[in-house]
This record gives structure tokens, C-alpha cells and sequence, in this order.
């Protein structure tokens, strides 16, 4: 440590890492142990970052009414608790909060704080996830709660993803009652979504459960963070999911989210192995993820471990959060990753964030008409039939009916 409180002279792509940055970055190579009261340093500002101090480890005094033991936890010794639901696997002694600010030790046992208070509610169309293979045209209820297990420099939800439930305003929304809402709305399917659903995992599995017995389908939207044991639990009420591969690089997902890869692909091959419909995003982050070479590389192993029918979906920066430094990505350099992933097998390649155009249409990979023709979110023309192309009758992959 240098003389400055809060800073270690790790390098980074940035300089030296912050307090925060720092247990990070530890918690990327293994498991960090929190302790109650410490300090962690928040980023405030662009390539250099300005420090502000946050507390984490401010358990409540008393567990409220939207607080639920987590299902994946481990005791330990003198009142310590492992989460084990991530693979950040939290160490908290009593008191203690996890690094995804939703989960708190009480007297050994940790206990999420986000179960039935969403702070974001919506109907969305179902291409907003995005899905394009999933139902389309269809809404979907979505719901979201405080949490993530990244720290995303790019975040676009960091006033709810980075928040504490008590910091923010909420809804009180249980499980039948999302079920019993999505019906009202005439949604065929619940969304976790927004910011990470595996933080408040017993929220989402509970009401999937629900949602499965009523006939209403259930998508996941996520980082793809999440222990193996917890996964195999959710794929057995799960019907699709969204996957964001922030990049194809172990160092970028160190430096850009404070994470690691490898737990990222191991989640889509167990989704693959259990025929759960999902489509993958991949957000071009100028001087991050805008490497042409990198996106071949990830083209190649989409390929080789889980085939040309997966829809991957490219995605455009926007300057926000800690990124505001950086320009938008460029769209021809999006136009040419879409190219470049076609033109190596991949079959069906988006690109979103950008004004609506023939890069969200869907074409049949045999005759090539445009099957599904969007402008936005909205669905001008669906020409699928029995999961088919209307036109030949080559079969399009996705969940059509």
C-alpha cells in the first residue's frame, strides 16, 4: 500500500486500483472475505477515477419483511457465512453485506433483502430483452430488484444495479402477485431482468415455479454469473434466456466488470445441455470489446461448443456511468462484426441499439427470404409457420408458438 488511504499500487489499464478495485479484483481470482464497516471506494468519474467511499457491510438491525434466507449458502466458523450462489462467493462475518449490496449476514445465516420488493415493474414487448426467437410480438411482465454481482463500467441501469434495496424506491410484489399481474397483463412469459437476476435468485425462482403452473413462460436476463448447483435449479422452470457475453477476453472482463469468463461460457454449455432457448448479446465497447480479432475468436467457440443457431445479438455503446470519455460505438464496425460472424456459419446476427433497420429482420438460412421483418420492437411481418419458414419450409430455430 502507498501512502494514500484506499489505494495499492496493483496495475491496471487505468494506474493503480482503488480500495474497491482492489477487493475486485481479489474477489475475481478467489473468494474476499467482508468485513462490517469497511470502506469501498465507488467510481465517480472517466479514465481517472475520482474516489467516493461507500459503507458495505451494514447489515439492518432488523430483517424486514422482504428479507428470505438464501437458498445457496455454506456456514462457516464463528458465525462467517459463504453465499454461494455466484461465483463471487462472499465470505460474510455477521453483519456483513455481499458485494452485490442484496445479501446480509444475520447471526450466520444469509439472508437476501430483495425478495417481493421490486424497484422496476414493466410490460415490455419481448424483443426488448432482447429475444428475437422467443414468441415475437409477445409482452412479457418484467421485474426487477437492487443487485449485481459485476461493478460494469458501462452499467445503463447503475442508479438500480449498484443501488441498496433501502436506497431505492420500491413495490411490494410477491410472487403470486407478479404471476397474477402478468396474466391481468396479457404477458405469456415473466422477466427477470433489468438489472441481475441472479441476485435476488429466490425472488425469480419462486415466482418462475408459480409462473410454470399457470402456463406463463419465464426468461432470464443476464450476465450469465451464477454458480453451477443454482443454474440447474433455475433450468428446471426456465424457458429462455438472454446471456450478455461482455467480451471474449479474461482481461476484460477483469478490468471492464470485475468478473471472470470462464463461469460466463460454463452457463451457456449447462443452458445448451438443457434445451433452454437463449440468445446471446454482445456490447461493442470502443477501446474494450471493439477488436475484431477478439469477436472471431468468440464467433469460433459460439460455433464449436454450442452450434450456428444460437441468435447473437450486437449491441451498441452508449457513453454512460464511468464510460462517458468514450464515443459511441461505431456503426459500421457493427455492421462489419455481423458480417464477419454470418460469414463464419453463424446464422442468425443482430444488430441493436442503432435506428431500426434490416439488421434486426430475420432471414431463413436456406432460402433467404426474411422470415420476421421489425422496426424497432415492433413485429411488421412474421412469416414463420410451424417453426418453419413459410416460404420453404427450412425450420428457423427459436420458440415460436
Amino acid at each position: 500500500m502507498n501512502g494514500n488511504r484506499g489505494r495499492t499500487e496493483i496495475p491496471s489499464r487505468h494506474g493503480s486500483l482503488t480500495r474497491r478495485e482492489f477487493l475486485r479484483w481479489g474477489l475475481a481470482s478467489g473468494s474476499v472475505l467482508l468485513l462490517p464497516g469497511e470502506a469501498f471506494c465507488r467510481w465517480s468519474g472517466g479514465g481517472t477515477r475520482n474516489v467516493k467511499t461507500i459503507t458495505a457491510g451494514e447489515a439492518p438491525a432488523e430483517l424486514w419483511k422482504w428479507s428470505r434466507k438464501v437458498y445457496y449458502q455454506e456456514a462457516l466458523k464463528n458465525g462467517f457465512a459463504k453465499c454461494r450462489t455466484c461465483p463471487n462467493e462472499c465470505v460474510l462475518p455477521p453483519g456483513g453485506r455481499s458485494m452485490c449490496r442484496s445479501h446480509v449476514n444475520r447471526e450466520g445465516t444469509i439472508h437476501t433483502l430483495v425478495y417481493g420488493n421490486p424497484c422496476a415493474v414493466h410490460i415490455d414487448p419481448v424483443e426488448k430483452k432482447p429475444l428475437y426467437h422467443f414468441l415475437p410480438g409477445s409482452s412479457t411482465f418484467s421485474v426487477a430488484t437492487t443487485g449485481c454481482s459485476f461493478n460494469c463500467l458501462n452499467c445503463q441501469n447503475w442508479e438500480i444495479s449498484q443501488a441498496r434495496p433501502e436506497d431505492v424506491d420500491f413495490e411490494e410484489l410477491f410472487p403470486a402477485e407478479v404471476v397474477a399481474s402478468a396474466l391481468r397483463g396479457d404477458c405469456r412469459s415473466v422477466a427477470y431482468t433489468y438489472t441481475e437476476a441472479t441476485t435476488f435468485f429466490e425472488y425469480m425462482i419462486d415466482t418462475a415455479r408459480i409462473a410454470r403452473s399457470k402456463g406463463i413462460r419465464n426468461l432470464w436476463v443476464t450476465n450469465g454469473y451464477i454458480r453451477r448447483e443454482p443454474l440447474l435449479d433455475l433450468c428446471s422452470v426456465l424457458d429462455g434466456a438472454n446471456v450478455d457475453i461482455k467480451g471474449f477476453s479474461r482481461e476484460v472482463y477483469r478490468d471492464l466488470m470485475a468478473g471472470k469468463l470462464e463461469p460466463v461460457l460454463e452457463t451457456l454449455e449447462i443452458l445448451k445441455e438443457k434445451g433452454v432457448w437463449f440468445e446471446l448479446t454482445a456490447l461493442v465497447v470502443p477501446t474494450y470489446t471493439d477488436d475484431m480479432g477478439r469477436i472471431r475468436e468468440m464467433c469460433r467457440w459460439i460455433l464449436d461448443r454450442l452450434g450456428p443457431d444460437v441468435p447473437l445479438h450486437f449491441s451498441r455503446f452508449y457513453p454512460r456511468y464511468r464510460l462517458t470519455h468514450l464515443p459511441p460505438t461505431a456503426v459500421p464496425f457493427l455492421a462489419d462484426a455481423r458480417k464477419e460472424a454470418m460469414g463464419m456459419g453463424l446464422r442468425y446476427v443482430y444488430v441493436g441499439n442503432v435506428p431500426p433497420g434490416e439488421w434486426s429482420d430475420t432471414v431463413c438460412p436456406s432460402c433467404g427470404k426474411t422470415v420476421v421483418r421489425r422496426r424497432g420492437y415492433r413485429i411488421l411481418e412474421n412469416g414463420i409457420s410451424g417453426g418453419n419458414c413459410a416460404a420453404c419450409g427450412t425450420p428457423v430455430a427459436g420458440v415460436w408458438q
